[in-house]
């Protein structure tokens, strides 16, 4: 069937298999950085008939053009309480709520756009680029103290969750006094060994201490986006919300794919010394991991009425898998598409979504991987894992893949 999202077709043919399959999420053994073999093996059907964990029919996407479609049409709706899960995730239940305050990831027009349209000009590329000089000293301080204490180090504890730690530290204005007591919270909320009620009371203290900030912005601003935003007419619940959100949406990420992304390099030592003796590669080289490692995987819309996509209908009311990581491994987009190359132009790719609810943070956190990843690998030449491959601990059961540790180790000068 083609790709083609406007192509004819037999629009009637919604018929549906004696049993659809559900989302495969089983990697294979020894392959963390590719997608589930029997998740690529749907590839030759672009869109296609799927069951979710609680029994609802609707649909799973795994080609280029058609989730980019998707994505872009506003008759799919992006609010939590219209959609199914379409496998089990921890500490979230069955039957979704609605967003809470300030969580725009969760709303449609007019609401989202009354909140994207307040934040747009806070993330602009230029505005993102200025901070780069910042990434990089929060990137060297890092460097320092892991070499300092190494010659071996988690790379996720040292280096990864540290710099974009940081950096929504700047971008909230965070006070250096609190900054200790801000990461601690952090961490904890995006420790995978941490039960879920510890998560939760994180999470709550950090509510409380953004609702303190937000008060301290409005009483006296700084040069930060939070005091920015007191101008406008949010409220404080709003305030607040949103600035949980840019922390839950931005540093996870962009932590996971420094992580997950320096285990992608090591185990591809051409394409590692590639990017050493050419660090000019480093905007293409983070390019590539992105659309390579797609670790935001899956994102879910539902139809709010009627739509025929790809010579298929899909029914008001049901709900859509894009598979990001299948999506951007198609080979009518990508040749070669398993292959990391960080020659490929991989202009296009999904791993920040598109349309009305692409990543607004998607500059920033460009700009921490181009520079935090050419320094981490100019600074230590001889860097290595320090376990064997298959002994890497992933987060395969989670929204945002990743590695739970990277142990990693040197050689001192």
């Amino acid at each position: 069937m083609s790709d083609d999202p406007t192509a004819a077709g037999t629009t009637a043919d919604d018929t549906v298999p004696d049993e659809p399959p559900t989302l495969p999420t089983d990697r294979r053994t020894g392959c963390p950085f590719d997608p589930p073999a029997e998740l690529t093996a749907l590839s030759d059907t672009p869109i296609r008939r799927m069951r979710y964990a609680d029994g609802h029919l609707g649909w799973l996407v795994t080609g280029h053009a058609t989730a980019r479609a998707i994505l872009a049409d506003p008759r799919f709706s992006s609010r939590y309480e219209f959609l199914h899960l379409p496998m089990p995730m921890e500490g979230v239940p069955g039957e979704l709520l609605p967003a809470p305050v300030g969580d725009i990831i969760g709303l449609d027009a007019p609401e989202h756009t009354r909140y994207r349209r307040l934040l747009t000009g806070k993330f602009t590329v230029r505005r993102m680029r200025q901070l780069a000089e910042r990434v990089a000293q929060f990137t060297t301080e890092c460097l320092d103290a892991m070499e300092q204490a190494g010659p071996t180090a988690d790379l996720v504890e040292a280096f990864a969750q540290p710099v974009p730690a940081l950096m929504i530290c700047e971008l909230l204005g965070v006070p250096y006094t609190d900054r200790e007591r801000f990461q601690s919270q952090v961490a904890t909320l995006f420790d995978q060994t941490v039960d879920i009620g510890a998560k939760g009371e994180a999470y709550t203290a950090l509510l409380q201490y953004l609702g303190e900030l937000v008060l301290a912005k409005r009483a006296e601003p700084t040069d930060d986006l939070l005091s920015d935003l007191t101008t406008s007419d949010l409220t404080e619940e709003e305030l607040s919300g949103i600035g949980g959100l840019l922390l839950a949406a931005g540093l996870d990420t962009t932590a996971n794919m420094l992580g997950l992304g320096t285990f992608a390099l090591l185990s591809n030592p051409d394409q590692l010394q590639a990017l050493r003796a050419d660090p000019g590669l480093a905007e293409q080289t983070v390019e590539e991991l992105l659309r390579h490692l797609s670790v935001a995987d899956p994102l879910l819309r539902s139809a709010l009425e009627d739509v025929e996509v790809a010579g298929r209908i899909i029914r008001a009311g049901e709900t859509v898998t894009v598979s990001v990581q299948a999506a951007n491994r198609d080979p009518q987009k990508f040749p070669d598409p398993d292959r990391l190359d960080i020659h490929r132009k991989a202009t296009g790719h999904l791993s920040f979504g598109h349309g009305a609810h692409q990543c607004l943070g998607q500059q920033l956190a460009r700009v921490e991987m181009t520079v935090a990843f050419p320094a981490l690998f100019a600074r230590f030449p001889t860097l290595r894992l320090a376990v064997p491959p298959q002994e890497v601990p992933l987060r395969d059961r989670a929204n945002i893949y990743g590695v739970v540790s990277l142990p990693v180790t040197w050689d001192k000068e």
